[in-house]
């Protein structure tokens, strides 16, 4: 099985070789994406919360969708 590399993609995503773009999982905390995507990301949400849930209660079906609802 070969090993898969990363490269860094647009917004800090990073791709496989395959070009398919890496998916945060639904277990991120929202501290974590905090950092990479400023301060007032999800404000309402402790920093603690999980991405899965963030995503249900804003009725999202991925990160991409919140950061283009933010827009």
């Amino acid at each position: 099985m070969a090993r898969k590399t990363f490269q860094k993609g647009l917004d800090h995503r990073q791709r496989d070789n395959d070009g398919e773009i890496r998916r945060k999982r639904s277990d991120t905390l929202v501290g974590t994406l905090r950092k990479e995507y400023g301060e007032g990301f999800l404000r309402n949400y402790r920093p603690t919360a999980q991405l899965g849930t963030a995503l249900k209660k804003e009725r999202v079906d991925s990160l991409y969708g919140l950061l283009r609802r933010k827009k």
